[in-house]
């Protein structure tokens, strides 16, 4: 059972219509339970465009036309917090970019290529981009990533070694960057063995 609304409630997915501004259309959003955590997500036409953290608060409108990126997305989280897999096999769903400016969407593009299990700073990040001096737009692009998780944004820190920032609080990045370093080592002594 999930306990996203009530503890009685089993896991489901529930569709809503809703329209976000920023974006200007209308937008699907739904509530997507997994291990027994609400996660919110938006989808456009073109495709996965908003991830909402637990706890997520529900909307009212409910849709008829669930995204067909849905299952994607669904499968995409499973695979994430599944602890045998130790980086999601399953493929990304179509992401819909727009809500960023140039610049915000090419560090959201770089986040993609980060590997699971590893950090990176906000300085490197920029540098690798070739645009060494601009640590401080990254680390603002990061965090107007409209698609954390997917969009790995926490595997990027401070270069002093701290956690610098997070759009869904630093536990939550905390949380991840245990959890990934967690199941690279464990992938690492299996292939020892």
């Amino acid at each position: 059972f999930c306990s996203c609304f009530s503890p009685s409630w089993p896991c489901f997915r529930q569709s809503f219509s809703c329209f976000v501004p920023e974006m200007a259309q209308a937008t699907t959003q739904e509530t997507i339970c997994i291990r027994s955590e609400s996660w919110g997500v938006t989808y456009s036409a073109k495709g996965l465009c908003r991830l909402y953290f637990p706890p997520f608060e529900r909307v009212s409108t409910v849709s008829a036309d669930p995204s067909p990126w849905s299952p994607m997305v669904r499968s995409w989280l499973e695979a994430y917090w599944e602890t045998h897999l130790r980086r999601p096999s399953s493929p990304l769903p179509p992401l819909d970019l727009e809500s960023g400016t140039p610049f915000q969407q090419a560090v959201w593009r770089a986040l993609l290529k980060i590997p699971f299990g590893t950090r990176t700073s906000y300085r490197e990040l920029a540098a690798k981009m070739g645009s060494p001096n601009a640590a401080r737009a990254v680390g603002s692009a990061c965090g107007r990533n409209p698609i954390p998780l997917l969009i790995p944004c926490h595997r990027v820190v401070a270069s002093s070694g701290g956690l610098g920032g997070f759009s869904a609080g630093l536990k939550w990045k905390e949380r991840l960057l245990l959890w990934e370093a967690l199941q690279a080592e464990s992938s690492r002594a299996c292939h020892h063995v």
